[in-house]
């Protein structure tokens, strides 16, 4: 849960799971992907993940992985108002025999969204700021909206590793505001920096858009 205590040890998947343990999973997942695309006007995985995380805690975790996706492609669909609010609830009660008034089809209003390409990998014309082996700092922030900068990395210090390809900025795509693509670094933070002194010792390394790092004092 993005380094938050308290939900106990993390369970590996086991070698011999199936992508879906139930058919209605794999249904799950096809209509959270049309929907993030009709709700979208095109694939845009940071909006579908920005969905997910606007999900009160009984959508997140009562209905499972996949439950999850189906909640978070309708709360897009309702976003761009391609469904009225509570339209899913009164079709199933519909279909279950009750007799329930199903709200009228509204008028969409998706975003006007067109990726430039393909993918998230994109070309910038500027230098990264960092190199290999430099320290840097994560950046203390709380935006209001999405971003990829997990909380527990905030303020905290790490060197990196690799400079990778550029890529669209999610912080901005999430919220149909502009690609704003950057580079990407692969940055090594040392558990006990993350921690504190009782941590297990391990390295975790991260991919930190440019925009999430500063430099040290």
């Amino acid at each position: 849960m993005g380094g938050t205590r308290g939900w106990g040890p993390v369970h590996p998947p086991r070698p011999d799971e199936p992508v879906f343990e139930e058919p209605w999973q794999g249904k799950a997942f096809a209509l959270a992907i049309l929907s993030s695309r009709v709700a979208c006007g095109g694939i845009n995985t940071d909006a579908f993940r920005h969905a997910l995380e606007r999900l009160d805690r009984a959508a997140y975790l009562d209905d499972g992985y996949y439950g999850r996706w189906i909640n978070a492609g309708e709360l897009l669909l309702t976003d761009s108002t391609v469904l009225a609010p509570g339209a899913v609830d009164a079709r199933a009660r519909s279909l279950r025999g009750e007799h329930v008034r199903e709200p009228a089809v509204p008028e969409p209003t998706r975003p006007d969204y067109r990726p430039a390409a393909e993918g998230s990998l994109r070309t910038v014309d500027t230098a990264p700021a960092f190199a290999v082996g430099r320290r840097v700092r994560a950046r203390d922030m709380s935006p209001a909206g999405h971003t990829r900068l997990p909380g527990y990395l905030r303020g905290r210090t790490g060197v990196v590793e690799l400079v990778q390809p550029a890529a669209v900025l999610p912080d901005t795509n999430a919220h149909f505001l502009g690609e704003n693509p950057q580079h990407v670094y692969s940055v090594r933070f040392d558990s006990y920096e993350l921690w504190g002194a009782d941590a297990e010792p391990f390295a975790l390394t991260a991919e930190l858009y440019e925009c999430y790092l500063e430099t040290t004092s």
